[in-house]
């Protein structure tokens, strides 16, 4: 299939726009976008457009377009085991057990099938980077995923970025010697491996998130947490973490996952929590499907709480925000297909955002708010690989939903999905 050289008629969110973008009835109007050897030459109002017209060209008629996605949190080595699990306890700790009693029987083999499937899903929806989290349960021993992943990662390169991180349970950041041990095996695994923890309230101690920050200081790691999995107002250990990468000066990037504490917790303390993380070379990562199926979840009763972070609060003090699918078809979720659109689906009903479109689309295609540095205040395609995901079906007022058909563009090329529509009648 030819690749287009240009692709008109287009409607691009309008957090990707310039902010003196064209308007009509207060909606961006249609782009032309033109793409020469892979790459986006010129982004232009359809209205205004200079660019002329070539057999090459597809007209979009209106269809959505995203860059390729980030999925920020996922669990490729648990993904696809519940099918093989019995009765599960409901909540997180639960799900814990039942995976532990799971992971007994994990094999490299049965580890790469699993997350080459979860790959292969992702790369067919239109994800172009995924981070995964890797258990890590023991001090002195690598977990057996975690070269699976390192291999999936060469195997992957340049079709889906695959990051790993070490997800390792608090206390063994306790002793300061063997947090610095941890963290150098974690740098020997490579450029694409970072530090990681789970903290909670269940294994809280200050002194080992302090080791665990200095040691990945120390070896000029990025951080990816767990923190505050929970919905115990009492848990501090976002706050804690914020205060600490202060206090020893960390420029390195820090990702927080779930913080569902903060939902629970007084609002002139979630918010002063909020305002120190915004000071903070922090990302938040929301994930709220498994967050809605594991906090306050009890057998019989129907939840009253829904378990995701303060998402609207951050997004206003510009903290840089992303959404993800984090476990799928495990004990921790039974659902999900690695498509990240699915999870900003169940966000926008169960945190009632406004324009997922044109507003949190954002926080799906941001890769950039994984990275040291200060974010592009103006994201733009211009000059970015022509890696774009096209909706045939969806509108901007409905989307997310009727997205399960779409096309996906890798330099410019179709890898999935069918875009005759879009070829010159």
């Amino acid at each position: 299939m030819s690749a287009p050289s240009l692709l008109c008629n287009v409607r691009l969110p309008r957090w990707l726009l310039p902010a003196e973008w064209p308007q009509h009835d207060g909606v961006p109007v249609l782009a032309h976008v033109a793409i020469e050897a892979g790459r986006v030459q010129s982004v232009e109002p359809a209205i205004a457009a200079t660019t002329p017209l070539q057999p090459s060209a597809w007209d979009l008629g209106g269809a959505l377009a995203l860059p390729c996605f980030v999925d920020a949190h996922t669990h490729l080595d648990k993904a696809f085991t519940l099918p093989r699990m019995k009765e599960v306890r409901p909540g997180l700790l639960g799900a814990i057990d039942a995976m532990l009693a799971d992971r007994v029987h994990w094999t490299p083999e049965d580890v790469r099938e699993r997350a080459s499937r979860g790959l292969q899903w992702a790369w067919e929806c239109g994800t172009a980077h995924l981070r995964t989290h890797v258990d890590w349960w023991e001090p002195d021993a690598v977990p057996m995923a975690w070269p699976v992943m390192a291999e999936l990662s060469q195997e992957w390169a340049g079709r889906v970025r695959l990051e790993q991180v070490s997800l390792i349970k608090l206390p063994l950041f306790e002793d300061a010697a063997q947090a610095m041990r941890l963290a150098k095996q974690v740098t020997a695994t490579g450029p694409h491996a970072l530090l990681g923890g789970f903290v909670h309230s269940t294994n809280w101690s200050e002194n080992a998130l302090r080791n665990l920050l200095v040691s990945a200081q120390a070896c000029d790691l990025d951080i990816d947490l767990h923190v505050d999995e929970e919905l115990n107002a009492s848990a501090v250990g976002l706050q804690t973490t914020a205060r600490i990468l202060r206090e020893i000066g960390y420029e390195g990037r820090v990702v927080c996952g779930h913080i569902c504490a903060l939902a629970a917790q007084p609002e002139a303390q979630a918010f002063a929590t909020l305002d120190a993380v915004a000071r903070a070379p922090i990302t938040v990562v929301s994930l709220p499907a498994t967050n809605l199926l594991l906090q306050d979840a009890v057998t019989g009763r129907t939840p009253r709480l829904r378990g995701i972070t303060l998402v609207k609060e951050a997004r206003d003090r510009g903290i840089p925000l992303l959404f993800a699918s984090d476990n799928v078809q495990d004990p921790f979720c039974r659902l999900g297909s690695f498509d990240p659109v699915e999870a900003l689906g169940t966000a926008a009903l169960v945190a009632q955002l406004d324009e997922p479109f044109d507003t949190w689309s954002q926080a799906l295609c941001r890769s950039d708010w994984l990275q040291r540095g200060p974010a592009s205040a103006a994201p733009s395609l211009v000059g970015r690989s022509a890696d774009l995901v096209l909706f045939t079906q969806a509108d901007r007022h409905g989307w997310p939903s009727r997205t399960a058909t779409r096309v996906v563009l890798r330099d410019g090329r179709v890898t999935h999905g069918d875009a005759t529509p879009f070829f010159p009648k």
